[in-house]
């Protein structure tokens, strides 16, 4: 699988970079996990929007779903014979029914009780702690690598498990270890602790903040996680799994 960055701040883009959205490759696919503000300009210097499989999205804030309209523009002007599969939940039904734009794009669900198979890839779902219902994702692929995505969320025993082992950990990281009490995204020590109690392989962490410094932030929850190596998200950044 490789995995490469589109966008990684939170709740807004700044200075030409993006919010959430990744591009995930594996076995001759191309699946994009959340589509946030300034993604679908930067997925673009890899390939066609139109090129995609499948569209992932964790939850409906608009920092991780801001260009999914401008993405279904893309394919109606493409006129393509087949839509576009835009997997969703349906917690928040007004949201999902929105991924249905005929002749372009179709909403298909997801839920945390069943794998769901897209590609060669299972995709299982954990609802996260988070105002709205959100959903961190474990993908799995046909040689048994592992890559998990918190999503938007804050720290709950649950994300130990459920990140057990993985190849790869994108954990939301949206503030310096000094930020604690009642908040809704991870802190550096929070993001680095979970990547050590999980035994993953490598933290990268992401949604990170615009008016924190990044090796601040690197720095922090690669204190955290010990020895598992912790990588920044950046622009352009592949990783491969």
């Amino acid at each position: 699988m490789l995995v490469t960055v589109l966008g990684f701040y939170g709740g807004y883009p700044y200075k030409g970079i993006g919010t959430s959205g990744y591009l995930l490759q594996n076995d001759g696919k191309s699946m994009l996990i959340d589509c946030g503000s300034g993604v679908l300009n930067s997925l673009s210097n890899y390939m066609k929007p139109t090129d995609l499989d499948a569209v992932i999205l964790s939850h409906y804030h608009h920092d991780h779903t801001a260009d999914v309209g401008v993405l279904q523009y893309n394919w109606l002007a493409a006129k393509k014979d087949n839509p576009l599969p835009i997997y969703g939940h349906t917690q928040d039904f007004v949201n999902f029914a929105q991924l249905t734009e005929p002749n372009a794009t179709q909403g298909i669900a997801y839920n945390d009780y069943e794998p769901t198979e897209i590609g060669s890839l299972k995709f299982e779902f954990l609802r996260t702690v988070h105002p709205v219902p959100a959903y961190a994702m474990r993908i799995t692929n046909s040689e048994g690598k592992v890559v998990v995505y918190t999503a938007d969320t804050t720290y709950f025993d649950g994300l130990v498990e459920f990140s057990k082992d993985a190849d790869l950990l994108i954990a939301d990281t949206n503030f310096p270890e000094n930020v604690t009490g009642r908040k809704w995204h991870l802190n550096t020590k929070e993001a680095g602790t979970l990547a050590k109690d999980s035994n993953v392989k490598r933290l990268m962490i992401s949604h990170l903040p615009q008016t924190v410094d990044v090796d601040t932030m690197l720095t922090q929850s690669q204190k955290y996680a010990g020895e598992i190596p912790v990588v920044n998200a950046f622009q352009g950044l592949e990783i491969d799994v």
